[in-house]
């Protein structure tokens, strides 16, 4: 509660200074599109999913998604993308879990895992915290990463994604953000920690490769 009251105090203090800026147009960012992200990387091979029905990508309001599996030979994840160019106009990103209960699926294990990744295929480590969960439905239970990345900040609140949003705004006049989530299931007769362990490692390989298409 006292978060999310700090949340709210920066929010509605930072506001008249957000609406002033409001009617500027944004920067448009260089990038290359998510459908150019690596299909084959470090032993992963991916293909695309089924494209999003009109009344999903409605919901989401996203500017550019991808939806992919990815398997090398013992694993396998899912991986979605969510970009946003704007959100100014209402379409902000909002946590995974908010969709999750009405597939069906409830979450059993929930928290933060603090990840080392590298800024560059070839480059040191770095450490972000994701979010972390493992969800179940029925006897099916999945291993779920997922943050929201803006301006190569990783960001595992989605509250305090909000304040950066704002902060972003007011002093670059942006709020171009993604959401990013891998999804690992948990075979049967398999420990969620195994999982787990292949969304860690699947999230290394993954993440220099998003530098070209989430801009600093």
């Amino acid at each position: 509660m006292i978060r999310r009251a700090a949340v709210a105090a920066v929010c509605i203090c930072a506001a008249p200074v957000y609406l002033s800026h409001a009617l500027r147009a944004e920067p448009t960012p260089t990038r290359d599109p998510l459908s150019r992200l690596p299909l084959a990387f470090e032993g992963w091979v991916g293909r695309e999913e089924p494209p999003f029905p009109d009344a999903v990508l409605a919901q989401l309001g996203v500017d550019e998604y991808i939806a992919r599996t990815y398997a090398r030979p013992g694993g396998l994840v899912s991986l979605y993308v969510g970009y946003y160019a704007s959100q100014r106009q209402g379409d902000t990103m909002h946590s995974p879990l908010n969709c999750l209960p009405g597939a069906g699926w409830l979450p059993v294990e929930r928290g933060r895992a603090v990840l080392p990744v590298r800024s560059a295929p070839d480059g040191p480590k770095r450490r972000i915290e994701v979010n972390q969960f493992v969800i179940q439905k029925g006897l099916d239970r999945q291993a779920v990463f997922y943050w929201y990345q803006s301006r190569d900040r990783v960001v595992a609140s989605e509250y305090w994604g909000k304040v950066y949003t704002v902060l972003d705004a007011i002093r670059y006049n942006r709020t171009d953000a993604a959401l990013v989530r891998v999804i690992v299931p948990i075979e049967q007769g398999e420990t969620s920690e195994t999982a787990q362990a292949t969304g860690v490692s699947f999230v290394d390989a993954l993440f220099p490769r998003l530098v070209k298409h989430l801009p600093l």
